[in-house]
């Protein structure tokens, strides 16, 4: 499975955006995906995930309200509509496939896409 994360850009605080991952290949539909990020000095943590057949959803705490996360395996795609941004929400954001139960864990994923930087102004 090969994805492509799209998407980012800057905002302002309190905005909003919308983040996509197309992935390629007919087994899209068969992974849990997921949605991590990165800020600078800081380790990869997860955001959100969707199960494979999306009708379940985690979020981390932050995310809760704000966050989120859908999928379309009609067209291989997984979203993150992102709303009420702060700048702490500053980072490269990065989808991923996962075979395993355990979605919060970069560990688990076994796929990643390249990234896409948000920039949150205040």
């Amino acid at each position: 499975v090969q994805l492509q994360a799209s998407g980012g850009g800057l905002v302002q605080a309190g905005g909003s955006l919308r983040l996509s991952c197309a992935a390629s290949g007919r087994t899209f539909s068969s992974y849990n995906m997921g949605w991590f990020r990165q800020a600078p000095g800081k380790e990869r943590e997860f955001v959100a995930a969707i199960r494979y057949g999306g009708h379940n959803t985690r979020y981390t705490d932050s995310a809760k309200g704000r966050f989120t996360i859908s999928r379309d395996n009609a067209k291989n795609t997984v979203y993150l509509q992102m709303n009420s941004l702060k700048p702490e929400d500053t980072a490269v954001y990065y989808c991923a496939a996962s075979g395993s139960y355990y979605l919060t864990l970069p560990t688990s994923y076994d796929y990643w896409g390249q990234g896409t930087l948000v920039t949150v102004s205040s």
